[in-house]
């Protein structure tokens, strides 16, 4: 049974005699007029947009700061992943056990910002080394599962089930505005400050989901108790479940490919293509407004094809766009127009498939199971992104980077093969409702230069891509 909200999500709407909402606030989301959501909402939007700082900051202080090589872009970038591998089935189930998920997520915030924090002050002090990167990629990625497996919980205890699917459309809303916002942000403050100082910016930004975190108090799930099979429990729903578990391969095989690519975006971009980080910074984040545009269309979309056959679809634009990375040659202003397409098209594809896969994973898997089917979820999703970066790395060393984005960019595609025999292209919502209905418009942003982050896409692939948590975005 799902708890009830707590008094804290009370609404904050003004009203009029008549009981309509006073305008400017009849302009609000409903959702975001609820004290309790507007400050996990704020929390999240923040830590988001540091996220998408991070997500050109980092690779371009081992490019630009420790001078690395193709393997260790992509040591680095599988060291961020890595703990969901050896961790997130555990995790899922140690935080079910525990409980207190909103706790646990403000340390791991809290332990986040104290990591990236050191990689400035290590820097200034003349220290900063390779190594310490990996430790900090390393540690934050531990955190990070903590925090991933607690997030479905606390979300569906501020959310009414009626409105899950509009409280998750504004959180990936603010996604999709992150990466137009972040990865112009962040190269232009590697322009301006240097890589390593750059990164306050992420750090800062966890402290500030913490503080928002710390002001609600939403009635959680109670703690389960230990049980025989308690650990297993969502890696056997999802065996068992046709729908998740051909949508986690699908995103298993992208992802491994994508993070062969991702590994070494940053590298090609720099070092190949020539393009400044403040510039490249700047591009990505003007295509980003593709993942906005996704937002707004997926509705009107999945009404359309249905939200399973959305899904289906979105998997293939999101991935198809990273050949034009490779592809890229002749004058900067056409290898930069290039970029902008790859980073548009990805951005696009990514809304589509992470609104739609949430709302179907909203309805298919139970409240009791979330943190444990997101654990088990991790384990191999995210799990299959340290070995592609590493074999991204290791790949570049040996036959070259471009050539090994060409594999990546092909790669990523053939994801869509293991949908479609399943029952995801088929898949409606159940009780008969719209397909569009069940997927609330995300409000438009206004225009500004930003970014999904690299592969365009880097930070689609790195932040958002496919599928962060069953049924619920994580950031």
């Amino acid at each position: 049974m799902r708890p009830r909200r707590s008094q804290n999500a009370a609404s904050d709407q003004a009203s009029t005699p008549t009981g309509k909402p006073r305008w400017p606030a009849s302009k609000i989301p409903p959702l975001l007029r609820e004290r309790a959501f507007r400050r996990y909402w704020s929390g999240q939007t923040i830590s988001m947009f540091g996220d998408q700082v991070s997500s050109i900051v980092l690779p371009l202080v081992a490019v630009l700061t420790l001078h690395v090589g193709p393997a260790q872009m992509g040591y680095l970038a599988g060291l961020v992943w890595l703990p969901s591998l050896l961790f997130g089935l555990h995790a899922g189930a140690w935080v079910d056990r525990r409980g207190h998920r909103r706790a646990t997520m403000i340390t791991a915030d809290l332990g986040r910002a104290v990591l990236l924090a050191s990689i400035p002050v290590c820097y200034a002090a003349g220290v900063l080394t390779l190594g310490q990167l990996y430790g900090v990629a390393f540690g934050t990625g531990i955190l990070s599962v903590l925090f991933t497996v607690s997030d479905p919980v606390l979300f569906v205890a501020l959310v009414p089930e009626d409105r899950y699917v509009e409280g998750q459309s504004l959180v990936y809303g603010s996604r999709a505005l992150s990466f137009v916002g972040g990865p112009s942000v962040g190269g232009l403050l590697v322009q301006l400050l240097t890589a390593p100082f750059a990164v306050i910016a992420d750090a800062v930004s966890f402290l500030g989901s913490a503080f928002f975190l710390s002001r609600i108090r939403p009635a959680e799930t109670p703690a389960e108790g230990p049980g025989k099979g308690a650990v297993t429990a969502g890696a056997r729903f999802i065996r068992g479940s046709a729908i998740v578990r051909a949508s986690l391969t699908a995103v298993a095989t992208i992802n491994f490919f994508n993070f062969m690519f991702f590994a070494l975006f940053v590298l090609y971009a720099v070092r190949a293509l020539h393009v400044s980080p403040g510039l490249l910074g700047l591009v990505l984040g003007a295509g980003a407004f593709g993942g906005v545009l996704g937002a707004l269309v997926t509705r009107r979309l999945a009404a359309r094809l249905g939200v399973g056959l959305t899904y289906t679809v979105a998997t293939l634009i999101f991935t198809a766009p990273m050949a034009l990375v490779p592809l890229a040659a002749g004058p900067e202003p056409v290898i930069l127009a290039m970029l902008f397409a790859a980073e548009f098209g990805s951005g696009f594809g990514v809304m589509m498939l992470d609104i739609s896969i949430g709302a179907i994973f909203a309805a298919v898997i139970p409240d009791q199971l979330r943190s444990r089917v997101s654990g088990a979820f991790q384990a191999v999703n995210y799990g299959t992104r340290p070995l592609g970066a590493v074999a991204g790395g290791t790949l570049g060393s040996l036959i070259g980077i471009r050539p090994t984005l060409w594999i990546a960019a092909v790669g990523g595609m053939t994801g869509i093969l293991w949908l479609l025999p399943s029952p995801l292209p088929r898949f409606r919502m159940p009780d008969g409702a719209a397909d569009g209905a069940s997927l609330p418009s995300v409000p438009a942003a206004p225009a500004q230069p930003a970014a999904t982050g690299g592969a365009g896409n880097s930070a689609a692939r790195s932040a958002a891509s496919s599928e962060q948590v069953p049924g619920q975005p994580a950031r």
